[in-house]
């Protein structure tokens, strides 16, 4: 009987990204005879969804996160490379990478995910962070609670209400979850912390230039979001472009906002690693893929997750949703299986399961298809359902006992500060 062929002959699959559709793609090829190298510039996979939980000091980073090695180390046919992408040449099927060295592949996965966009104003990044990142989580929580602390100690009523306000820019899922947290952190986990000043006085605001907050769920939906805001005591103010951002304020039109902490989350743009491609983008940067969500001309070549404009039903790109990125993943290891032994791809067919959102504790709003629902149990189905896509027991575990806590205590238990934000609010002691 002839020898099984070495591990060495083998296929090369290398994955950029160790997101959902990176991770659920290597998961998908453990057992198929091909050599897997995932490579991320940082050691874990990250929970996106969850950020804002970090951001607002009720999770810790690590709650939403895991080592990459760590989900992979039972793959025998896998390797995890820590190391920043920056070219891909398609013609010689290899990968530059930052350190100058060169990584050769047979099947390329790319999931290298997106960041914001400031629509031409890069300048606002250094004011206004967006959330996208673990660092950008820790760095938007460093300003909330320093800004707290800074107005504990200014005695200047004006510069006192402009370290209190906060301002978060748009009002898609993550603009309307920040928004919503903020206000529970003023009005419930910091009201007994300070003595010279009432955390519950801060101001919070969310500005969004079209007319319907989650403008990507029914109009009836984003009308109960913007009601439970408004009874958390924020500001939501619709059609309402934002204009400039500077250390100490933000301009909308002619509204001028004196405030010192601006939460971005206005847009999204694809990793610049897609320009290398040669490939035909979209305004936003992402690849515009086949049916099997290969580059075109490219077959051994896929693009996934947020970074592929991939066409839904109505013909518009299918959302940035981590549902998207583990059916593409699995999409793409099924395709590459079939490729080695000599079956027809099949075009990609997303099957939509809908989408959450949450405002505050107790509050959300779900779009499942043909059910529209909000309150209490879309609060419930936001929890349980992002709780099993959470990767390791242990995260899933510990961020429902969080979740207990925080529910009957209303504290926030992530409050330590640490590290250094980009801009500290309020005057140096």
């Amino acid at each position: 009987m002839a020898s099984a062929p070495k591990l060495s002959t083998w296929p090369r699959v290398v994955i950029v990204g160790g997101g959902f559709a990176g991770l659920y793609a290597a998961k998908a090829l453990r057992t198929a005879p091909v050599r897997i190298t995932v490579v991320d510039r940082t050691n874990y996979h990250l929970f996106q969804p969850m950020l804002y939980q970090v951001a607002t000091a009720a999770l810790d980073t690590s709650d939403i996160a895991s080592p990459i090695r760590s989900i992979l180390r039972h793959q025998r046919n896998t390797e995890v490379l820590m190391a920043d992408v920056t070219a891909v040449d398609t013609a010689a099927r290899r990968l530059g990478l930052a350190d100058g060295t060169e990584l050769a592949y047979d099947y390329l996965l790319l999931a290298p995910g997106v960041r914001h966009s400031y629509f031409g104003h890069d300048d606002w990044e250094a004011s206004a962070p967006g959330l996208k990142t673990a660092d950008d989580a820790e760095d938007i929580r460093r300003r909330v609670l320093l800004a707290f602390e800074a107005a504990e100690r200014e005695t200047d009523v004006e510069k006192r209400r402009a370290l209190l306000t906060f301002v978060v820019v748009g009002g898609g899922p993550t603009g309307v979850e920040v928004a919503g947290a903020l206000a529970e952190i003023r009005q419930y986990a910091l009201k007994r912390d300070f003595r010279r000043i009432d955390p519950r006085a801060a101001t919070v605001m969310l500005l969004e230039g079209g007319r319907q907050l989650l403008p990507s769920y029914p109009a009836e939906l984003g009308d109960r979001a913007r009601e439970s805001l408004r009874r958390l005591g924020v500001d939501v103010r619709t059609e309402t472009f934002v204009t400039e951002v500077q250390a100490d304020h933000v301009s909308a039109g002619r509204l001028r906002i004196p405030t010192h902490t601006v939460v971005w989350a206005a847009g999204n743009r694809a990793s610049p690693l897609l320009a290398t491609l040669g490939a035909p983008l979209d305004k936003f940067g992402r690849a515009l893929v086949e049916p099997d969500c290969s580059v075109p001309g490219h077959r051994e070549v896929f693009v996934l997750g947020d970074a592929a404009a991939f066409p839904g039903k109505d013909g518009n790109p299918l959302p940035g949703l981590c549902p998207v990125a583990i059916q593409q993943g699995k999409y793409a290891a099924a395709t590459i299986r079939a490729d080695l032994v000599g079956k027809p791809r099949r075009p990609f067919s997303y099957l939509d399961k809908g989408q959450l959102a949450v405002i505050g504790r107790g509050r959300g709003v779900a779009d499942l298809g043909p059910l529209h629902f909000h309150g209490f149990i879309a609060w419930l189905a936001w929890i349980f359902v992002h709780i099993f896509f959470l990767i390791g027991f242990r995260n899933r575990l510990v961020v429902l006992i969080d979740w207990a806590i925080s529910y009957v205590t209303y504290a926030r238990g992530a409050r330590v500060i640490t590290g250094h934000p980009r801009t500290e609010p309020g005057p140096h002691p």
